[in-house]
């Protein structure tokens, strides 16, 4: 794992973390909460600023006492980059306790904070639809038009090349990653499939056939590697990206909950970075255009990722807070600040365990290879 490779996942990583965090900073700016500190990364701070009296300045290697002891002025947000290179806050007046400030995020209506809290992963989304929308202008789509393998299950059943798969198993496809993905985990399981021929729908019902390596087909291909299209379905396309990363990560958390697959599956930090390098290296023949389409697209998988993760109801994520706000909505009453804070600690101790977890474990398998 070269010191390149590292860079450059860090690059990446600190996109989607940065514009994670502004959503929460905006809808908090946006709603008169004081934000106290925007930083990237966890740790010791090495570089921040902020507004002092004598203007705008920067500060090294600066501790929170520190800031205890000379505040910024006024409500200016102290913006700063920490030492480890994972994850990032968006410290708001009042948000992990009781405060009687008048911006502080407790003073807030609940759906003011509901708004603020779900604004993160909601960027993270926002982000994933506009690199999208730049690889789906630059390379175009995987449509589901096909080629059908002779002697297939679809060949019987009537299907042709040329044919569109618009749903397969009741789920409407747009890409063809989605026909992959439903046959990926549907092995040998009886499908309906609707598709389209000269503007006629026709509906059949297709059941795999095991081919020689073991695997279960219905029997077809893309016609095509990739489809331009115009404007329109350059946004329409961009948003079945965003919607199939989001289906491929909430099934892979399904299969991770059910117990198909396990935490060798799984890659954390080190894993990521080792793929970003990979996909770096393995893009480099094709020239920069094809480096930069491959890392934006790792980055969409990255970005809907983390938008995903961070709804789930785990304590101490953005869909932990999520659920205790939920619950104040619904009683009208919010729920022991003191017994809050003590789930979301418990949480953060868990996704901390779970993380040096993963950590060893992507060191693991790299050293293996």
């Amino acid at each position: 794992m070269s010191f390149g490779n590292i860079c450059l996942a860090l690059l990446v990583f600190s996109v989607i973390i940065i514009f994670h965090e502004f959503g929460h900073f905006i809808v908090a700016k946006y709603n008169k909460i004081g934000v106290i500190e925007f930083s990237l990364g966890m740790g010791p701070r090495l570089i921040s600023w902020g507004k002092t009296e004598n203007g705008y300045k920067v500060f090294f290697f600066k501790s929170s006492a520190y800031f205890d002891e000379h505040p910024l002025e006024g409500n200016h947000t102290l913006y700063s980059w920490k030492l480890l290179p994972f994850g990032g806050s968006c410290m708001m007046v009042g948000e992990d306790g009781e405060s009687d400030e008048e911006n502080s995020f407790g003073s807030k209506s609940v759906w003011t904070r509901i708004s603020v809290v779900a604004a993160g992963p909601i960027f993270n989304f926002i982000l994933a639809y506009l690199m999208a929308m730049i690889i789906v202008a630059g390379v175009g789509y995987d449509s589901t038009v096909i080629n059908v393998i002779p002697g297939s299950a679809a060949e019987a059943a009537g299907m042709e090349d040329g044919d569109q798969i618009t749903s397969i198993g009741g789920s409407h496809t747009f890409l063809y990653r989605e026909v992959s993905l439903y046959s990926t985990l549907h092995q040998g399981q009886t499908a309906e499939v609707t598709y389209k021929r000269d503007g006629e729908s026709y509906k059949v019902t297709l059941t795999p056939l095991q081919s020689e390596n073991g695997a279960y087909l219905y029997g077809f291909s893309k016609s095509v590697y990739r489809d331009k299209g115009n404007v329109f379905q350059v946004f329409g396309y961009s948003g079945a990206e965003v919607r199939y990363w989001m289906k491929a990560t909430v099934e892979s958390l399904s299969m991770l909950v059910r117990g198909q697959v396990g935490l060798n599956e799984m890659s954390g930090p080190v894993g990521i970075v080792d793929a970003i390098g990979e996909t770096y290296q393995e893009s480099r023949p094709d020239g920069w255009f094809y480096v930069a389409m491959n890392l934006l697209m790792m980055a969409i998988l990255l970005s809907v990722n983390l938008g995903v993760m961070n709804l789930l109801p785990i304590p101490a994520l953005d869909g932990g807070r999520l659920v205790f706000l939920i619950i104040e909505a619904i009683r009208g009453k919010a729920l022991s600040t003191e017994k809050e804070s003590m789930v979301h600690f418990l949480g953060f101790v868990f996704l901390m365990g779970l993380m040096v977890l993963i950590l060893f474990n992507d060191v693991y398998k790299i050293f293996l290879r």
